[in-house]
């Protein structure tokens, strides 16, 4: 039976911190071949239609505490 190959581990794509208030702060990264660097930073809060599962994706967090930010699923946020 040939070997599965390994999967290549997930590098975080940015961080996030949940603010003791409950809203969240992603401050997330992109690069692309020649040079093509973007940044952004966003801000969900709590009643927002993608907090629940922002949160979720994220997995637990304490108020006041930090995350990575893993890729979401394509189409996911």
């Amino acid at each position: 039976m040939p070997e599965v190959p390994e999967p290549k581990p997930v590098s975080p794509v940015g961080s996030a911190h949940l603010r003791p208030d409950g809203v969240l702060e992603l401050r997330m990264g992109a690069s692309a071949p020649g040079a093509i660097v973007g940044q952004a930073l966003f801000i969900i809060k709590p009643g927002d239609a993608r907090y629940e599962s922002v949160r979720e994706h994220l997995g637990p967090m304490e108020p006041g505490g930090y995350a990575p930010v893993l890729p979401f699923p394509p189409g996911a946020f």
